[in-house]
């Protein structure tokens, strides 16, 4: 289940991407490659589970949704705190300021 809210996150953002951020005024690209990495990383870690121990290679619980809806936070998240660093549009400069 995480592979598949992971890849379709990664997709939606390259896509945002691709569409709208032309200047990168936003960072989208920095989200897409925050969830392409995970994307792979959890591809791989599906792959060697299922190797070295067979079974289902999608796990569709409930657990697995919560943890799939919870790494797409901490991505957003992490972006978000980029996005106020860099701080595109000045934003919190003029706070600052007064």
């Amino acid at each position: 289940m995480w592979l598949i809210v992971l890849a379709l996150a990664a997709v939606i953002a390259t896509a945002l991407w691709y569409a709208k951020d032309e200047k990168g005024e936003y960072r989208l690209g920095f989200l897409s490659l925050i969830l392409w990495g995970t994307t792979i990383m959890v591809l791989v870690d599906h792959v060697m589970g299922y190797v070295a121990e067979g079974g289902a290679f999608f796990e569709v619980t409930t657990e697995a949704a919560a943890l799939s809806v919870v790494l797409v936070i901490v991505a957003l998240i992490v972006w978000e705190v980029s996005l106020l660093v860099r701080d595109p549009k000045g934003k919190l400069m003029n706070l600052k300021r007064g």
